[in-house]
């Protein structure tokens, strides 16, 4: 007999532990580790009339705003004393330690930005195209971006798995959604307070709740009170 509750199941293969010590994550694999999580909250927290709607059936476009929200919990000092410690004795991460790996959030921003945008402008490419030669979009697409051919010899897109798991010719849909968990997070959550309970219910109910049954453009203008728009995006990767 059901007793209605919700459960959202994900796999991930982090590191072995080693025969002296447990087994600890590094920084990025505590963030994709919030990021998949965000994705699972987006299922649980989800109540909709009907099943198609619930949880991640929003538009593509928008998947990826739960889940690149949570991310950003792990470059906040609050939120990232509770989650750590030195394993031995429990003492807090320094301060000094904490603002460099705050810090680090900026290192090669630009390089990371660009590489989505190859991405995207390549899923665009071949699927306007009724044929195309993947090596060789990759490699011009690359070029347009970065200023360069991708490395001769090499397909990226024979390993490029996004392309045929349902991101296909929606893949600029990750930096779409950025800008509006970015939009989210600095208008809401910064002014608020990270760990605001009034800041996660709003967000819970404006964004999580109402699943696909409501627009996303729809859910963001609840949320914030207002059109989403770009600025906190670009403040966010240091362009502002």
């Amino acid at each position: 007999e059901s007793d209605n509750r919700r459960c959202a199941r994900w796999c991930a293969t982090l590191r072995r532990r080693p025969p002296t010590k447990p087994s600890l994550l590094y920084h990025s694999e505590v963030e994709t580790y919030f990021h998949e999580f965000g994705h699972a909250m987006h299922q649980i927290c989800s109540q909709t009339e009907h099943t198609y709607f619930s949880g991640t059936r929003v538009e593509r476009d928008f998947v990826e705003a739960p889940s690149q929200m949570l991310e950003n919990w792990c470059w906040e000092k609050e939120s990232l004393k509770m989650m750590s410690g030195h394993y031995k004795d429990g003492s807090a991460i320094p301060d000094d330690l904490l603002e460099k790996l705050v810090g680090s959030k900026l290192a090669n921003v630009a390089t990371t930005t660009c590489r989505q945008l190859v991405f995207g402008t390549f899923d665009q490419d071949i699927h306007t195209r009724e044929s195309a030669d993947t090596a060789q979009c990759f490699s011009d697409a690359h070029k347009l971006v970065m200023g360069n051919p991708a490395p001769e010899g090499t397909n990226f897109a024979a390993q490029f798995g996004h392309m045929a798991g349902g991101y296909d010719a929606q893949y600029y849909g990750y930096m779409w959604s950025e800008v509006y968990s970015e939009d989210m997070f600095q208008s809401v959550f910064k002014g608020a307070g990270v760990l605001s309970p009034e800041a996660g219910l709003k967000y819970r109910t404006c964004i999580l709740q109402p699943g696909g049954s409501v627009d996303a453009f729809d859910m963001l203008k609840n949320m914030l009170g207002r059109e989403p728009n770009s600025d906190a995006f670009f403040k966010a990767k240091g362009f502002a």
